[in-house]
């Protein structure tokens, strides 16, 4: 894409250049007719590609494209740029209004603005002439996302310091306070910059949720990923669900969850289980560890074999439908189980994850057939879950989320039953 007159009338004289070697090429004689072609083919395709570029920049100059359509916060950041442009308003102009410089705009537009807070997004969106209430009810918007633009721009002593010295996540010493090792430890695991500020962290935000709680948490979680990968071999991940049922024959399995982890670990993702930070409500988390590497963080805020399974599966729907689409994300739920559809026509990501979830665990022509659905007893929850093969707590599970009642079928969930085999594992438990 072309971000400014400079790069226009640059690319301008690189078209004219190619187009004088198309030229020259189409006339000239040689015996080698299939590297003739070869040369003239990919000449003509960057020919395009770049006469593509430019019309939609002397386009958008005279308002002549229409911006796509923005349903939700997530998609503003494509809009940001073409809007810009088609308001006469240079990088330059941009940064002035921003307090910042036209190097620092170049870098968002071409990152897709990846990094930026929404607070500098929404600004930017007033200053291209976005009407933000009428092409998205941000409101209603189920997700919300959070960033650090800048290491600076971090208030480390807004981080849940007491907590994490409290857990070890540092040691502090008699003299000192925990928020002076805040900086130290943010950096102490190897690439996290990366990782923590400028990927996006999409949340489902049915709590107030505290980003500073959250960034922390992930801090710790990626910090035991890379412990984990120090001292165990991880293969590399593929994209490939065909192990899938045999992680649905686990839920069968008294030892479920433990052994959960382990195929996880030799399908590619780590597994990490820490306990959530204050004010953060986390349920589970997918983020990336060394670039291509899924990481599910699990919290078990619940200690119920029904939402390890559901959150578990759902953490697995963000790495195989949206880990890997070019998004540059990080998935947290939080209070997954207050969370409904939106009834807007748009269906978000974790609405798809969702239905991921149910979809593999339980798929539609199974759960059609299942006598629990009407006859709600324990009794009718086993049968089912035998002849489907998978264990209880995912049939309870399901029926209570679809009616929004969590007083039902409490002795098929398996109340206390995960904390307990996975205690091993579990970090930040007093």
């Amino acid at each position: 894409m072309i971000y400014t007159d400079a790069q226009f009338e640059n690319s301008s004289a690189v078209l004219q250049r190619l187009k004088v070697a198309l030229s020259e090429a189409l006339v000239c004689e040689t015996d080698q007719t299939w590297l003739k072609m070869i040369e003239v083919d990919a000449l003509e395709s960057q020919i395009t590609e770049i006469e593509g570029e430019i019309s939609e920049y002397q386009q958008l100059r005279i308002r002549q494209v229409p911006l796509p359509e923005i349903s939700t916060i997530d998609d503003l950041p494509k809009v940001l740029a073409k809007a810009r442009i088609r308001s006469g308003i240079s990088q330059d102009a941009l940064a002035t209004c921003l307090n910042s410089t036209a190097e620092q705009i170049q870098r968002f537009e071409e990152t897709n603005y990846i990094g930026v807070s929404i607070d500098t997004l929404l600004k930017v969106s007033h200053i291209v002439e976005i009407n933000i209430e009428s092409t998205a009810d941000i409101s209603k918007d189920p997700l919300a996302t959070y960033v650090w633009s800048e290491v600076d721009e971090t208030v480390w002593s807004q981080f849940p310091c007491k907590e994490m010295a409290k857990r070890k996540w540092f040691e502090v010493q008699p003299h000192e306070k925990p928020r002076t090792k805040i900086r130290e430890y943010f950096f102490s695991v190897n690439n996290l910059q990366s990782h923590t500020i400028y990927n996006r962290r999409i949340v489902r935000r049915n709590a107030v949720v505290d980003e500073y709680a959250l960034l922390a948490w992930q801090i710790r979680v990626l910090e035991l990923a890379q412990a984990h990968h120090a001292k165990n071999y991880v293969p590399e991940f593929e994209l490939n669900e065909t192990w899938l049922p045999e992680l649905m024959s686990l839920t069968q399995s008294p030892s479920g969850p433990l052994d959960a982890c382990n195929l996880l670990a030799e399908k590619g993702i780590v597994c990490v289980i820490e306990r959530h930070l204050p004010r953060s409500n986390l349920d589970g988390a997918t983020m990336l560890y060394d670039t291509n590497r899924p990481v599910i963080g699990l919290t078990l805020r619940h200690d119920r074999l029904d939402n390890f399974w559901f959150v578990l599966f759902h953490e697995l729907g963000h790495i195989f439908l949206h880990m890997f689409d070019g998004r540059v994300c990080d998935f947290f739920d939080a209070d997954s189980e207050s969370h409904t559809p939106q009834d807007s026509g748009h269906v978000s990501i974790e609405d798809e994850a969702d239905q991921f979830a149910l979809n593999t665990l339980i798929p539609s022509e199974q759960w059609e057939k299942c006598m629990s659905r009407f006859a709600q007893s324990d009794a009718t929850v086993q049968i089912d879950a035998e002849n489907l093969g998978i264990g209880p707590s995912i049939i309870a599970g399901r029926i209570r989320r679809e009616q929004n009642d969590y007083r039902i079928l409490t002795q098929s969930v398996g109340q206390g039953q995960v904390r307990s085999q996975l205690k091993g594992i579990i970090h930040g438990v007093d």
